[in-house]
């Protein structure tokens, strides 16, 4: 059976500067009819989101999705809570790596897989201003050693 085809819609380039990824998980999340056609436009925003764990399951905090401009009277909040699709199972492994010290769950990605949206959770640890200017060290040399062409 063939994969379906992946189409990002909204990445979370900060999230990979500002933290450490240690795991990837891959949720599915409980939307409306207008904050998808928002999301196929690209008008949305990760950039001061996160995942709360609660008893009842994950929720997605602060992401803000436009309002659609078609949907007038029947259009969403653009800051509301949205509910994370995992297994129990999954929501296990989450919540012991919270337990860690300093670990928090942050979304990297919004996607279309066929025409289901997705959300990649990771679980990552904040890094320190030295790692961040190691890891621009680090880019920096490797952007220069492919320009040399080695």
């Amino acid at each position: 059976m063939a994969d379906k085809p992946i189409k990002n819609l909204v990445l979370n380039r900060r999230a990979r500067y500002d933290y450490h990824i240690h795991d990837t998980f891959e949720a599915g999340i409980s939307l409306t009819g207008s904050e998808v056609k928002s999301l196929r436009a690209g008008q949305a925003n990760l950039l001061d989101a996160y995942v709360r764990l609660d008893p009842k399951g994950a929720v997605l905090m602060g992401c803000h999705i436009s309002p659609y401009s078609e949907a007038n009277r029947f259009n969403h909040d653009p800051l509301r809570e949205r509910r994370l699709l995992l297994h129990k199972h999954e929501l296990t492994k989450l919540r012991k790596a919270v337990a860690e010290k300093s670990r928090t769950v942050i979304p990297l990605r919004l996607y279309l897989k066929g025409s289901l949206v997705k959300v990649e959770i990771a679980v990552g640890t904040g890094k320190k201003n030295y790692d961040k200017r190691q890891a621009l060290k680090a880019r920096t040399a490797k952007d220069e050693m492919r320009r040399r062409g080695r």
